[in-house]
């Protein structure tokens, strides 16, 4: 998971939250409650060549979980490479290279959520 500040500029990293947990939707209210944000950008897994991977069906059953809980507009975001380069920009900021997959997961996020908002400045001229 992660936000953005209102203008769209800065992404921090919150907490991964895991799929399998039972108080999952519970968690993600609280995060809505708690940011209100404007629409939910969730990461949509491909290859490198651009091909859907073996996780798109979890990732569909995902978005149809938040649709239930949520009015908000989801975005489907290319996460290629967004793990490789969470994990570089934890490196060269002096992070252990081995630091948890959670941590790594919410680093992922936002570099996911930066996407988002670098497309919307491209199509619409601002986040």
């Amino acid at each position: 998971m992660a936000v953005c500040d209102p203008d769209g500029i800065v992404c921090t990293p919150l907490t991964a939250l895991k799929a399998q947990d039972e108080k999952l939707a519970e968690a993600i209210r609280a995060l809505l409650e708690e940011y209100v944000p404007i629409y939910i950008a969730v990461g949509e897994p491909r290859h490198l060549s651009g091909h859907e991977s073996a996780k798109m069906d979890s990732v569909a059953k995902f978005v149809e979980f938040l649709t239930s809980m949520s009015d908000l507009p989801i975005r489907m975001v290319d996460e290629r490479l967004s793990t490789v380069s969470a994990t570089a920009k934890l490196r060269s900021a002096g992070k252990d290279s081995r630091a948890s997959k959670e941590f790594i997961d919410s680093a992922a996020a936002a570099e996911i959520l930066e996407a988002a908002l670098a497309r919307e400045r491209i199509q619409d001229g601002r986040p």
